[in-house]
């Protein structure tokens, strides 16, 4: 539900399947989203306070809401700075917005000492010990550090002589000492953040937040000491462990490996992307997206047009050179790496909280495909709506016991009386589950391969009687005849009325079909031919956290490998996680129809399936498709 006065044309360039995650009708969650935060004013004299979205406020309300997001068309473009660069401010709604108080626009842009930190700048605060109200403060090493977002920098109390810098940190400090705000100071609004998560400190205790800046070149057995970046400080390059992950410039193509031994030889530890701080979303789905196929290579190399972002080379830069090559050159992306697009997209996209919030794959897709790439979308439906991904929407069958992606994708594709203009490269499914929780059914089964050939408009079709082209489409006939399946409602004209003679179909009402002009004198010296889509990648979810099962290379018989952006860590709050891929060999047999049958008769329950097959029948939660013969072409 939203509130009433907002603006309901800056949906209309979001696509149907972001629309349909809006909770339009939803009165649980609106409060969360739009009510103000809690009334509660801290009175803080240079008081801290934290924030853990961190993601950049905005200015003003626009875009969308936590779990979909769109263009916000009348956002506010103004520049802010950040380190190494400028980058465009686009107005946001925050997880929770705050009606109390109106917000004091930040009187300096910049800190007087540092011009190269501004607001907006990732920053890291080192909170030392509070002399006296108003005093400087001293750092030593070994006070703890933060991280964060400066939202505001004026003089504090106003008129006073000292220069205070509001930030925004992305984790909750645990010090119970730390006297914490929502953005307010001394009762007044300066800046809107969730509460407890905004800390004001003076100039000296922010920094450069060193996870951006370039760390040395280091093999896995250098030492973990920290080293001199080339600016000359020191960088702590145990931040985020010691393996290394230098900027690879130029055209890497996707790995292909056809051989379970050879996928084995790239396995383990340290191999993926590393995930940070909620980052799983983004993780896996990249991983899934760039590793082992390019049907989304297209994004990294469209020229940069006069009506896209000013930072999108920036982001295509980072997507290709620091995510995408290394990835494929060396098999290890780093967190600091991933950090820098996070931190772009939240910046330049109205999907907030990306630096440090639970998030799903397909607000990443908008953010980064819709809003910030201005990518084409996969999906052009005939009812004239374009979209990147298509949500499954079934009734739930009783008597399926193990539905197949292909069986709800014709279910789904008929119940909503749509079809495909064409076939796409790529075709992106998402599963019949409301939320993170709640699954319509406990197992899918993901189809090795999808036949799209009954849903793309204007497609040359089979009767499903004589096998000769079909030239009528009866929608009634579906799960009337041999089986449940979209194939059995194409009908050709000598067939149509011997099939509708039976009293249970006299009131069905076939329509004609669209056949290609070209295509009709070939019918009779040639089969109709069938459109296949093949499965590359399987993103999951369990209790929050999103893995994926990665083919890894084109075809039925290439070996799978599974992907986990935190399968370990070391440390604790100060440590870091350890992504790894797993090959795993059983993955073709258990996407058969023998093998998923066996898995299925044989586990009555979840926790008698193995490991992986569990995750993969009972936490998918995205299926990718693509077509090769459609990729050579696009």
């Amino acid at each position: 539900m939203l509130p009433e006065a907002y603006d309901k044309d800056s949906f209309d360039g979001i696509p149907l399947t972001v629309l349909e995650h809006f909770d339009w009708e939803d009165d649980d969650e609106p409060e969360r989203r739009f009510a103000s935060d809690e009334d509660e004013e801290i009175n803080a004299p240079g008081g801290y306070g934290t924030n853990t979205n961190g993601s950049p406020a905005a200015p003003a309300h626009g875009g969308a809401a936590s779990s979909a997001s769109g263009r916000d068309n009348g956002s506010d473009n103004t520049m802010t700075a950040m380190s190494g660069g400028l980058l465009p401010r686009i107005g946001s709604i925050s997880p929770e917005s705050d009606a109390g108080g109106s917000m004091v626009p930040s009187p300096m842009q910049e800190l007087p000492n540092d011009s190269s930190l501004g607001v907006g700048s990732v920053v890291e605060v080192t909170l030392g010990v509070l002399k006296a109200a108003g005093s400087t403060t001293a750092t030593a090493p070994g006070d703890p550090q933060y991280y964060g977002v400066i939202r505001w920098i004026g003089h504090l109390p106003p008129g006073g002589r000292m220069v205070m810098v509001g930030v925004e940190l992305e984790d909750e400090p645990i010090d119970p000492t730390l006297e914490l705000t929502n953005g307010t100071y001394n009762g007044k609004r300066l800046f809107k953040c969730p509460t407890s998560r905004a800390i004001f400190v003076p100039t000296s205790q922010c920094s450069h937040d060193r996870r951006f800046q370039e760390i040395p070149p280091m093999s896995p057995c250098t030492s973990r000491a920290a080293q001199p970046s080339s600016s000359g400080s020191k960088t702590d390059t145990t931040m985020f462990g010691k393996v290394d992950c230098p900027v690879v410039k130029g055209k890497v193509p996707p790995l292909k490996i056809l051989k379970l031994e050879e996928l084995e030889q790239i396995c383990g530890e340290f191999k993926g992307i590393q995930g940070h701080h909620n980052s799983c979303y983004l993780d896996a789905t990249l991983f899934a997206m760039f590793t082992f196929t390019s049907v989304f290579d297209s994004l990294l190399f469209r020229p940069k047009e006069p009506e896209d972002n000013p930072q999108y080379d920036e982001v295509q830069r980072v997507l290709l050179e620091e995510i995408v090559n290394p990835l494929r050159k060396n098999h290890f992306v780093r967190a600091d790496r991933v950090l820098k697009l996070r931190q772009l997209l939240d910046r330049l996209s109205s999907v907030t909280g990306l630096m440090s919030e639970e998030k799903d794959p397909e607000e990443f897709l908008n953010s980064l495909l819709a809003q910030i790439l201005r990518a084409d979308p996969f999906l052009k439906l005939s009812s004239g709506l374009d979209t990147f991904y298509y949500q499954l929407f079934v009734e739930k069958d009783e008597r399926l016991n193990l539905p197949s992606v292909q069986q709800l994708f014709e279910q789904s594709f008929l119940a909503s009386n749509i079809k495909l203009k064409e076939v796409p490269s790529c075709l992106i499914i998402q599963m019949p589950r409301f939320g993170k929780n709640f699954k319509m059914y406990p197992r899918i089964l993901p189809s090795q391969v999808l036949d799209v050939t009954d849903i793309i408009e204007d497609s040359p079709r089979q009767c499903w009687v004589c096998g000769k082209l079909a030239e009528y489409e009866c929608r009634d006939c579906f799960g009337k005849m041999q089986c449940e399946a979209l194939e059995e409602t194409a009908i050709c004209k000598n067939c149509i009325e011997s099939v509708h003679t039976h009293n249970k179909r006299l009131n069905h009402k076939p329509v004609p079909l669209s056949v290609p002009q070209d295509f009709i004198p070939m019918a009779p010296h040639c089969e109709v031919p069938r459109l296949y889509m093949e499965l590359f990648a399987v993103v999951c979810i369990e209790t929050s956290h999103y893995v994926a099962f990665v083919k890894a290379a084109s075809g039925q018989d290439a070996p799978w490998c599974f992907f986990d952006s935190m399968a370990d860590r070391k440390g604790e709050q100060n440590g870091y996680n350890i992504p790894k891929m797993v090959p795993v060999p059983d993955l073709p047999h258990w996407l058969t129809e023998e093998g998923s049958r066996a898995l299925h008769e044989e586990a009555v329950n979840d926790k008698m399936l193995p490991e992986h097959a569990k995750r993969l029948l009972c936490d998918a939660y995205m299926c990718m498709y693509q077509s090769p013969d459609v990729m050579m072409y696009r």
